[in-house]
């Protein structure tokens, strides 16, 4: 079972933040040199902001993976600045491509679909495309067109130069993961999967990130757990669920889950240290086998 852990975390990738970067004197002392960070973006902001925190990930040694949202792209001029920077400037050849929150398009993308089919990636160098998964669907998108949605970016795995994956958002549960997962490869998908999981965090700030994302059945998870008031403030971390999913991935021969992507909930500083203690195996598994005893604590 620790072996089964240390492989499943092995390479995992995080994620960041303009504001949060602006805060992080260097990514050198909570991250290795080569670990692939994605860079949100969030309404309303600058994809300026972007492409000076992939130029700066890029000078630290890692490899920024910016995030590229349709609906926030107010022309296809700016889209062509915005890969010609990241690329020319940052190295950037690996993107995420989401539709985004925005209730209206600034531009004429309304989805990662429509940004694919641009045909710009190809042209600007991107060789690796994260797409997005949703396991427990999405509030703003019918069942019917997230299947048609996986159907197509299948199909442009195999038109386009590019590797493609799907990447979730971050989950609490194994169980419904599984079940996503083995659902969408009977239906055909072909993708790898890069599974999202939380960072150590507290309960009352899983709650609020997990709000904020319209994550409905995790939701009832953390509500269940916040019956208990005092635990509301105490960290919480995912062992369970990596346990479950190192587990899944181990034993099913059909498991579409390869990676696991860290959200830094709780701060980047926690949630690295302790997804580089399971991958360096400094751990040891409790005799309920649900949770990790860490060689070194993190405050």
């Amino acid at each position: 079972m620790k072996q089964q852990v240390v492989d499943f975390m092995s390479d995992f990738t995080i994620e960041t933040t303009p504001g949060s970067a602006a805060k992080i004197p260097d990514y050198r002392e909570h991250l290795r040199p080569g670990c692939a960070i994605a860079v949100t973006f969030l309404p309303g902001s600058d994809y300026r902001d972007t492409i000076s925190t992939a130029k700066r990930l890029r000078s630290e040694g890692f490899e920024p993976v910016p995030h590229i949202v349709g609906r926030s792209v107010p022309s296809e001029q700016d889209l062509i600045t915005f890969l010609d920077a990241v690329n020319s400037e940052a190295g950037v050849d690996h993107i995420v491509a989401l539709a985004g929150a925005v209730d209206r398009p600034l531009g004429p993308y309304d989805s990662s679909m429509a940004l694919m089919e641009t045909g710009l990636f190809d042209k600007y160098g991107i060789k690796k495309i994260g797409v997005a998964g949703h396991p427990e669907g999405n509030p703003d998108i019918p069942d019917n067109m997230l299947k048609q949605a996986l159907a197509f970016k299948n199909n442009y795995a195999e038109r386009s130069d590019a590797d493609l994956y799907i990447v979730t958002q971050f989950v609490f549960e194994a169980e419904p993961i599984i079940k996503w997962d083995k659902a969408i490869q009977a239906a055909g998908n072909k993708l790898p999967v890069h599974i999202g999981v939380p960072g150590l965090a507290s309960l009352k700030a899983l709650i609020g990130h997990a709000r904020a994302c319209g994550i409905g059945a995790s939701m009832k998870f953390l509500t269940k757990q916040a019956r208990n008031v005092a635990k509301l403030m105490s960290v919480q971390s995912p062992d369970k669920l990596i346990i479950d999913l190192a587990k899944y991935k181990a034993e099913d021969p059909d498991c579409g889950i390869k990676k696991v992507h860290m959200y830094p909930l709780g701060g980047m500083r926690r949630s690295a240290a302790y997804s580089y203690a399971l991958a360096d195996g400094a751990f040891d598994i409790n005799a309920k086998g649900t949770g990790f005893v860490l060689h070194n604590a993190i405050d």
